[in-house]
């Protein structure tokens, strides 16, 4: 398919016609016999002198030829594009970091379900963010693991499935036994941070990525922060400052004490600070609920952006009108021998003399 990025110049497509239409023709001044006798002549000959001139009209095939030249060069000047096959660009609705609590409490095998024996906190979480992870088309899953320190499992990425084999990779302890639940949540911050910062600046408005504005911290926890660098109260004041909303799952039984105990307080202060939601789940339906009831306050954002690349293809107009220049000016020239061959055959076929004159250079 082929598309003119100025189109417009077509309008100046009968500008020959008006040229010569209204345009004087071009005179071109000769020296003339002068007589004294010429009143005498005109009188004898009986013809009313006039302006002497000449305009020279040209044949059916130069104009055709000079109309269809005309026409190329407009056609190059419109500059005419070629456009390719087209193309998807996908816009990712929000950058979705999803915090794992790995401490050894999340080993205890409490959870419930339904026409089976209890698993562990950590095989319920696995299990129902595999589900969760399929209604998140278009968003940009990470995933953090925590314990006695917090690390960052899978950066942002769009392939689902291999964000689900990093997280199937976890196991309790792997991070240590303890709950440092504010420097997970310091990471995240700074992860998410980070992202914003390297994104081009250099993009086209509509294809840049609308995460920018849609940061999202999902954390599972089941104890109480002990001993981190940053509280989780601070920490969230910081993630509220960048626009980065935290949503808190509580996991595990709160009647539980020690570090092994949910502190409540700091979930649900997380969860008001950043404009989050707090949760509580004692088994995989309840935990099933909690991940519908965030897929409906932070549904999927999704779009594609469908373009053609374009590429130039002025110099093919230009091409033709060349050609078609070098094939008359060799028919005309061909043709021009041939009549001269004609001619002087003629001559020589009358018996009259023929002298060609060599010029020496």
């Amino acid at each position: 398919m082929i598309e003119f990025s100025y189109p417009w110049l077509f309008l100046l497509l009968p500008l020959p016609w008006f040229v010569q239409r209204f345009a004087p023709a071009y005179k071109i001044k000769q020296t003339a016999v002068q007589v004294p006798f010429f009143q005498q002549l005109v009188s004898l000959s009986g013809e009313q002198p006039n302006q002497g001139a000449v305009k020279l009209q040209p044949q059916i095939w130069q104009r055709i030829a000079l109309t269809f030249t005309w026409l190329l060069l407009l056609t190059a000047m419109a500059k005419p594009m070629w456009l390719g096959e087209p193309q998807v660009r996908t816009q990712f609705g929000r950058d979705l970091m999803v915090v794992v609590d790995l401490s050894g409490s999340m080993d205890s095998r409490d959870f419930s379900v339904a026409g089976a024996d209890s698993i562990s906190r950590l095989t319920a979480i696995k299990q129902v963010l595999a589900e969760f992870s399929q209604q998140r088309e278009g968003d940009r899953l990470g995933l953090i693991l925590f314990g006695d320190s917090a690390y960052l499992q899978a950066p942002f990425t769009a392939d689902h499935q291999a964000w689900l084999g990093l997280l199937n990779e976890a196991e309790v302890a792997m991070a240590g036994q303890s709950t440092h639940l504010g420097d997970a949540l310091g990471l995240a911050i700074k992860v998410l941070t980070d992202e914003a910062i390297r994104k081009p600046a250099n993009n086209a408005p509509e294809f840049k990525d609308t995460a920018e504005k849609q940061k999202v911290v999902l954390v599972l926890t089941d104890g109480n922060d002990t001993d981190s660098l940053v509280p989780p109260l601070e920490a969230a004041k910081i993630a509220a400052s960048q626009d980065i909303k935290i949503h808190m799952i509580a996991i595990g039984d709160p009647r539980t004490f020690g570090e092994q105990a949910l502190d409540m307080s700091v979930i649900e202060g997380v969860a008001d600070i950043t404009g989050g939601q707090a949760f509580q789940a004692l088994s995989s339906v309840e935990l099933t609920r909690v991940y519908d009831e965030i897929a409906t306050l932070e549904p999927s954002q999704f779009a594609s952006f469908s373009y053609q690349p374009k590429v130039s293809i002025h110099y093919v107009p230009i091409a033709f009108g060349i050609g078609i220049y070098f094939i008359l000016y060799s028919v005309v020239m061909l043709r021009t021998g041939y009549l001269n061959c004609c001619y002087l055959d003629r001559l020589r076929s009358q018996g009259q003399p023929v002298v060609i004159n060599k010029v020496k250079r």
